[in-house]
């Protein structure tokens, strides 16, 4: 029986089972593609656009679906995209051919856009001032885990069933979320009425996917191919429209005086660097403890165990300090956390021992719950209620644009390292290098046979050559990592004293105290 006192937590559990599978299909297919290009017979370039075009299509729609959810009514909207989530998800597993398929993940795409902002906003408003840190806490808990365990679920999936079933499985866990939030949800919407900003919304849909096509799949067709630098300059240019017009909107899609308000300005910063942290390193992790440590699939999902297993238990509690301190000095916090952990993990070998590696990785899990669910609150804190799905669209937009930009920086740096010291490698083995090199950097599991097939050298040789160019490039990358997490931790330091500054003399002119949280 659900009465008023259960009924936060109820509406808390049906919305955490779909933000949970969306956040799980961003990153499950990864270990499925293998098993889906086998089955369809499929092209690299397919491969990665059935995995990508999920990212093009949740930036594409993310200030959309707010911006919908604030006018249309959150519990509304919420259900539409939950039910086109489950039957784009039906579709996908019953999909015969690659073009359906991506069909299919490009809704999937679309309609997480819905369940990531009209989740926490519905659980915003659901609990009270005092206990929202806690509940938004428990949220991107859920939240962390499926991002972290979709990789690992999905080899599991496709290890016991096949790969319909990484889609199919969807399916019954949507109608149990829908029937729980039928019986549990209220609506609540913008309490002005406003218009939809059509002009901008074309404009930054197509900015945002042109941007993020040209940074998701440079690494398949090359920067300076016209698939890539023509839809880089569509994007570009369609952004600085979108800027220009949305100016001059009575009802713009982005307000950018938001941008004014230094908790939502630390809120973007954040959710930017986040992503661009955890996009580049959860690439990495596996890749570390497979091609280098030569663990198997099982031994790789129970090693990162430490990374998902801390997201999990910090995260409610996290959110109960955020409830007593504020955002600020727990967001500083994580990404202190998290620059250890990339400085741990640029040092990475052969013989690095099991208890530094679950060091690294665990500080990294602490980062990500300082970080995720406190970045959420930090947005939603700033702005009134009636814009606070268009708060958490923009910021998960920012979010999904640092995945892209972190990951395409991250992957060109390991490569171009890894290359330079597998060709200084080669020549002190006394081998020739040749364009076959950068094919070793792009595939290291398969390295170590490419090296004998193309150099000549033994096991023991190209195994140590595989090393060292993995170690050149994971240390490169997790630099920029060190540097990027430095950067948002004394930004939103500096943000949150001086928006510390602006309260006190705020208090000192209207003789009040001053306020936990900005005016909007």
């Amino acid at each position: 029986m659900i009465n008023e006192a259960s009924r936060k937590w109820w509406v808390l559990t049906g919305v955490s089972i779909v933000s949970f599978l969306g956040c799980i299909d961003l990153t499950i297919v990864n270990t499925a593609a293998p098993d889906i290009g086998r089955d369809l017979r499929t092209t690299v370039t397919q491969m990665q656009l059935i995995v990508n075009i999920f990212v093009v299509a949740l930036s594409m729609f993310m200030v959309t679906a707010g911006r919908l959810s604030d006018i249309l009514g959150r519990r509304k909207v919420l259900y539409a995209g939950t039910a086109l989530f489950g039957l784009a998800s039906l579709g996908a597993g019953l999909a015969p051919n690659i073009p359906l398929l991506v069909v299919f993940r490009f809704l999937q795409g679309a309609s997480c856009a819905v369940l990531y902002t009209s989740s926490s906003t519905i659980v915003s408003n659901a609990f009270p001032e005092s206990q929202r840190g806690k509940a938004i806490g428990t949220l991107f808990a859920v939240n962390g885990i499926g991002l972290a365990i979709g990789p690992m679920l999905g080899g599991l999936i496709v290890g016991a069933l096949n790969w319909h079933w990484v889609f199919l499985v969807n399916v019954p866990l949507v109608v149990i979320a829908l029937a729980i939030c039928s019986v549990s949800l209220t609506e609540s919407k913008a309490d002005t009425d406003v218009e939809l900003d059509w002009p901008g919304l074309v404009l930054l849909a197509l900015g945002l996917s042109g941007v993020i096509f040209a940074f998701t799949f440079n690494d398949t067709f090359g920067w300076g191919s016209w698939q890539v630098l023509g839809t880089l300059a569509v994007g570009v240019l369609a952004l600085v429209v979108f800027v220009i017009v949305d100016r001059r909107q009575r009802f713009p899609l982005i307000p950018f005086k938001l941008l004014a308000n230094k908790l939502f300005l630390s809120a973007v910063t954040a959710e930017f660097s986040l992503a661009f942290f955890y996009t580049t390193a959860l690439f990495l992790m596996p890749l570390y403890l497979s091609t280098v440590r030569h663990y198997d699939e099982l031994t790789i999902g129970l090693m990162m165990l430490p990374t998902t297993a801390t997201v999990a238990v910090l995260s409610p509690l996290v959110g109960r300090l955020v409830d007593k301190v504020g955002p600020i000095i727990v967001l500083t916090t994580g990404f202190a956390a998290f620059t250890l952990s990339a400085v741990l993990q640029s040092q990475f070998d052969a013989h690095s021992g099991i208890g530094y590696v679950a060091a690294a990785f665990v500080l990294m899990g602490i980062g990500w719950a300082f970080v995720l669910g406190p970045a959420a609150v930090a947005a939603l804190s700033a702005v009134p209620q009636r814009l606070s799905g268009l708060a958490v669209g923009a910021t998960w937009t920012f979010h999904n644009f640092g995945g892209a930009v972190g990951l395409a920086l991250g992957m060109t740096l390991f490569r171009g390292f890894g290359e330079s010291a597998l060709r200084g490698g080669l020549a002190t083995q006394g081998a020739t290098a040749g364009p076959w090199t950068a094919e070793v950097v792009a595939k290291p599991g398969s390295a170590a046979d490419l090296l004998q097939q193309h150099a000549g050298l033994g096991q023991p040789a190209a195994g140590d050559l595989v090393d060292s160019l993995f170690a050149a490039g994971d240390r490169a990358a997790m630099l920029l990592l060190v540097g990027t997490s430095l950067v948002a931790m004394v930004t939103i330091f500096v943000l949150g004293r001086l928006r510390g500054r602006d309260q006190g003399q705020v208090a000192e002119t209207t003789q009040e105290e001053p306020a936990d949280l900005p005016a909007s």
